[in-house]
């Protein structure tokens, strides 16, 4: 099932971003793995082995998934009541402190994860190391990240809605005003707005679709599988998934550490989606040009220039365009990251949540910037009425009436159309303009029900 809740910011809050004066450092082996360990990692190891300042922003996943992991390692008897009791309040703490912008992350500590636990460890004690019990890092952050994704999700899926909404009310304003429809970016045939604009609502559409069934692949849940081959702990796996809204776990474990298929997935309807909206962002810096003339954009949407004071910019629809390259880019580097890696579990894995991130934040700008400029736009019916009648859009309706009235085959009746625009060109007029008697010189069997076919209103 398509699993949406709405109530999770997934927006990176700027209270919480890491600085200077509260990214810490420890001169010591790491507490969480240094057992094995005699002297502390080097400074640039701790750079390039780091990843709080990218998956922070999973925190809220990984304190529910801790929350119901803890609950069924209480069920199933596997640590104390009282310890898990202890648990959950130190992770609700930890929640509120994050909240307030008050938690202190710590670099040294690596992750979202480490960070957490240490902190739980100082509000708790040494009960707070019963919590990783049964479980690793490894079916940890992957269940975090599904999570996150999954939350992701509905938000994107409501922003797109949000922007087929805009278009469907400009479909409904504009049923009936013409514009040239164009292939080649050549004049083609007649078309009204409402139909051009409810193009871009039907590929809207199926991004919509692909991102829930994407939700729908990625909705399985990987905890219990520990680092790689589960646990011997008597744990519930159906439990936890439950409690998380998953519809099942991951029923191989070695998979589930280590497949991203569904970041690759999501990555990609998110870059579809980019790529519908930068085909509508091309359109509307054509159509904003005085040589086209169909749309005004609200000064809201645009910008000027720091020499020419005469310019007026569509600077947001050029930006949407731009923006394609980074979300196809994402696409690519996490394909190229997984593509030699063996099972199961590789810290390559650890890159792959900066792209995700990257491109939530970038389609949701974008979608939310083609809400505004559509909604705030003004289109000039007038000149796309009168762009239509130029360039012999008719000329389809010419044929097609060759054949269904005289019987003419339609390669014949092509010729024969052909042949009339041609004689429109050299006289300089538009079909509906030609004389009756010109037209009956190319096909003698022409009546004077062709002008009713002639007209882009018709």
């Amino acid at each position: 099932m398509f699993f949406c809740k709405y109530d999770v910011r997934l927006q990176w809050n700027p209270r919480e971003k890491l600085s200077k004066n509260n990214v810490m450092t420890q001169n010591k082996a790491n507490k969480m793995w240094g057992g094995r360990f005699s002297e502390k990692p080097s400074d640039i190891m701790e750079q390039i082995n780091a990843s709080i300042d990218v998956d922070v922003r999973l925190w809220r996943q990984d304190i529910a998934g801790s929350k119901a992991h803890c609950e069924m390692l209480v069920k199933r008897n596997i640590i104390p009541a009282e310890d898990g009791a202890a648990i959950l309040k130190g992770l609700d703490q930890i929640a509120g402190e994050i909240e307030a912008g008050e938690f202190e992350f710590k670099r040294s500590l690596e992750d979202i994860h480490m960070n957490i636990e240490s902190r739980l460890r100082e509000i708790i004690g040494d009960v707070a190391g019963r919590l990783h019990t049964a479980r690793s890092r490894n079916d940890q952050v992957a269940t975090d990240f599904r999570l996150w994704c999954r939350d992701a999700i509905c938000e994107l899926v409501a922003k797109i809605e949000g922007l087929q909404n805009v278009l469907e009310n400009l479909r409904q304003k504009h049923v009936g005003d013409i514009m040239p429809g164009f292939t080649h970016l050549q004049p083609a045939q007649p078309v009204t707005l409402g139909i051009h604009l409810d193009a871009y609502a039907q590929m809207l559409s199926r991004d919509k679709t692909r991102l829930e069934d994407c939700s729908i692949r990625l909705n399985q849940c990987p905890l219990g599988a520990a680092a790689m081959a589960g646990t011997p702990f008597p744990i519930d796996r159906e439990m936890t998934a439950k409690a998380l809204g998953f519809d099942n776990p991951i029923p191989n474990t070695m998979d589930a550490v280590s497949d991203r298929d569904f970041v690759a997935e999501f990555l990609f309807c998110c870059a579809l989606c980019g790529i519908h909206l930068s085909r509508l962002a091309e359109e509307i810096i054509i159509w904003s040009t005085p040589q086209f003339g169909f749309i005004t954009l609200s000064d809201q949407w645009s910008t000027g220039s720091s020499i020419m004071p005469q310019k007026k910019n569509p600077d947001a629809a050029e930006l949407v365009r731009g923006k394609t390259g980074r979300l196809n880019g994402n696409v690519v580097q996490v394909l190229t990251m997984l593509k030699g890696l063996p099972l199961t579990y590789n810290k390559d894995l650890q890159e792959d949540k900066e792209f995700v991130f990257d491109s939530v934040d970038t389609i949701s700008l974008c979608l939310e910037a083609m809400s505004g400029m559509l909604s705030s736009a003004t289109f000039h019916s007038a000149r796309m009425l009168e762009t239509a009648e130029d360039g012999y859009t008719t000329a389809t309706a010419l044929a097609d009436w060759l054949v269904m009235n005289l019987g003419m085959p339609f390669r014949d009746a092509h010729h024969v159309t052909g042949a009339i625009v041609k004689m429109a060109e050299d006289k300089g007029c538009k079909l509906d303009a030609l004389d009756l008697a010109d037209m009956q010189g190319v096909e003698s069997r022409i009546t004077d029900e062709i002008y009713k076919v002639l007209s882009v209103k018709k």
